[in-house]
């Protein structure tokens, strides 16, 4: 994958049709808020066929793509919500952070209204189906912990409970703009063996693919105890690709082998689990990298979970990560002990206005096919 994605010095506020806003505090409690961009297509990184509009691909090899990703490199890789911050002031962050239906047109005057507004309508339903769950998947030679039990609730505290998700969550890293940058990711149970799930933003933000793209399981303070792998084939839902609506704020990435493993095979996959409602218990992990955070260790934070009332059709999340926690799972039916559950979302975004709150998309009948179109891959 290219490694100098733009020589732009920053990303572009707002057009006739696109728009990005990154809904962050002073104390970077926030994760992105990327609204609807109106993209008129996808644009793969170099090399990438531009007649699929849903993916992007590598050129680079494997093995190059992991050199690139040093200890220093992962250490000093900014949360892709920073580096979509550009020269902004907070003031200005924080009036464009309203995230908006993905049915509103972006206006340039309602850009600078203070969130809250009631003025557009309400987003449009995600498309369901029949409920489905896969089942996690463990290699044989792991075998989970069991840690005393969590709080629950808690609104974000490391997890020190071991088990499988240790070693299924893990960073991600790619170039963005030509910058380092970082998000979260999952190993998932696929036909395959080598899908990870991620947020939208973290494979293709501002109509153009991440460069340089790799899962790192298990990231600890720039160490890759499972390996750093890259990624052959990033995806994203249809309403991502063409538009990035924020209601379907999902990615996916295969990756290729490591000394000719897979990756599931490795580190396990999650569970998963598509059009099972709202108002949940779940768990939330990420490796939040701003303030008061560092990107050096898993975090979670659990709870009930309730439905956005206001711009999106989202989980809400009481949970004070940060940015870099993008694209980190969300889990129902998650057992403490064993560390496994059945992914339902992603981290996504985050209110100026409702702080303490992560959201995440509705895992439904799109969730479902990109996760089948990843897994056969």
């Amino acid at each position: 994958m290219r490694r100098n994605v733009s020589t732009s010095p920053g990303i572009r506020r707002r057009g006739a049709s696109r728009a990005v806003a990154c809904a962050l505090t002073a104390a970077g409690a926030l994760l992105v808020s990327a609204l609807q961009t109106g993209a008129a297509g996808a644009v793969g990184p170099v090399g990438a066929d531009p007649a699929r509009t849903g993916t992007g691909s590598s050129t680079g090899s494997a093995s190059s793509v992991a050199d690139f990703w040093t200890a220093e490199r992962m250490r000093e890789a900014a949360p892709l919500d920073l580096l979509s911050a550009g020269a902004d002031g907070p003031a200005k962050r924080s009036a464009l952070a309203k995230n908006r239906s993905a049915a509103a047109e972006e206006r340039p005057a309602a850009a600078e209204k203070r969130s809250g507004s009631t003025a557009d309508p309400p987003a449009a339903p995600v498309r369901r189906g029949s409920e489905r769950t896969v089942r996690p998947t463990l290699p044989a030679t792991t075998s989970a912990s069991a840690p005393a039990p969590k709080a629950f609730p808690q609104t974000g505290a490391p997890w020190t409970g071991g088990g499988a998700v240790s070693h299924t969550a893990g960073r991600v890293f790619f170039t963005y703009q030509g910058r380092t940058a970082s998000c979260s990711g999952n190993a998932v149970t696929s036909a395959n063996k080598s899908t990870v799930l991620t947020a939208g933003h973290c494979v293709k933000l501002n109509g153009a693919w991440h460069g340089d793209w790799v899962f790192v399981p298990g990231y600890h303070d720039g160490q890759a105890p499972y390996g750093k792998w890259a990624a052959a084939k990033t995806l994203a839902t249809p309403q991502w690709t063409a538009s990035e609506n924020i209601n379907y704020d999902i990615g996916a990435a295969v990756v290729a082998p490591v000394g000719g493993q897979r990756l599931t095979d490795v580190v396990g996959g999650q569970g998963l689990a598509f059009n099972t409602g709202y108002n949940k218990p779940m768990y939330a992990f990420g490796y939040p990298a701003a303030a008061p955070y560092d990107g050096s260790e898993l975090i979670y934070c659990s709870g009930n979970t309730i439905k956005d009332p206001l711009f999106s059709t989202d989980h809400g999340l009481s949970c004070n990560m940060t940015g870099g926690s993008s694209g980190g799972p969300w889990f129902t039916s998650f057992d403490e002990a064993a560390g496994t559950g059945l992914q339902s979302s992603v981290n996504s975004f985050g209110y100026t206005f409702l702080p303490n709150t992560m959201f995440g998309p509705y895992f439904g009948a799109d969730a479902e096919n990109l996760y089948d179109e990843a897994q056969s891959s």
